[in-house]
């Protein structure tokens, strides 16, 4: 899955190579998604680079090649994946040291949970995937696919759809979420103040932050006093997931 933006440009590129066999310029890409500068465009493209949508071919100027295009465009060019979170680099959040964020809208899987075997006192751990990585902190490059599975208490997880993410920064230290941290995320689409969410804002950046209310606004706030607690319209914050649990490797 990409974000709205990189399904934008990706498609544009295609059109544009379909009709004259030539990439378009940055300028013409930043025209026609409407961005106000042309950073906008190299990061992006680096996105769509890195999901494996396109290649830069080297020695020559603005030279991309389609590798392939998503499934919901092109089915059977690719291989579908069906749990494929689409995480994007972010910038919310941080007053001094850079703003923390990650990515667009992920859509867990549902997390089964063990049979009953014959010894009531074994307790099979339950397998979720690991969804690449959420920045609590400053901006990271960011995984749109699994990247591999850890096993969980059952108690950890029970009812609901769940999936993990490996936690880069530290916005959320005094909340006891550290760097390289790896938190147990339930699917859910609502929240009450206090509880620490994925936030899904704008349909483009997501952040691993505490839910909080404003009057009629939604306020996202930090864990660290570096980052500044950042405050939105309702219609600009979906609540994509919440915290349930925390892994740490010493």
């Amino acid at each position: 899955m990409l974000t709205r933006k990189q399904h934008e440009l990706l498609m544009f590129i295609h059109e544009r190579l379909k009709e004259s066999g030539i990439p378009p310029s940055f300028d013409e890409m930043k025209e026609a998604l409407d961005l106000a500068s042309k950073s906008g465009i190299h990061r992006l493209i680096t996105a769509l680079e890195e999901r494996g949508f396109i290649r830069r071919l080297p020695n020559r100027a603005r030279a991309l090649e389609v590798l392939r295009l998503p499934d919901s465009i092109a089915p059977g060019l690719n291989a579908a994946k069906k749990f494929s979170p689409s995480v994007i680099q972010g910038s919310l959040g941080q007053a001094s040291l850079g703003q923390g964020g990650l990515g667009r809208q992920i859509k867990p899987a549902s997390s089964r949970m063990p049979s009953a075997g014959n010894d009531d006192d074994v307790v099979s751990a339950v397998s979720i995937p690991v969804m690449g990585r959420i920045a609590a902190g400053v901006p990271i490059d960011a995984i749109q696919h699994q990247t591999h599975s850890i096993s969980v208490p059952p108690d950890m997880i029970m009812g609901g759809e769940h999936y993990a993410l490996e936690v880069k920064g530290d916005s959320m230290i005094e909340a006891g979420i550290f760097d390289g941290d790896t938190v147990i995320i339930r699917n859910a689409d609502t929240a009450s103040p206090g509880e620490i969410i994925v936030a899904l804002v704008d349909e483009e950046e997501a952040t691993l932050k505490r839910f909080r209310r404003k009057g009629a606004s939604i306020a996202l706030e930090a864990a660290n006093p570096a980052y500044e607690t950042r405050i939105f319209g309702p219609d600009r914050v979906k609540v994509q997931g919440k915290l349930v649990g925390l892994i740490r490797r010493y």
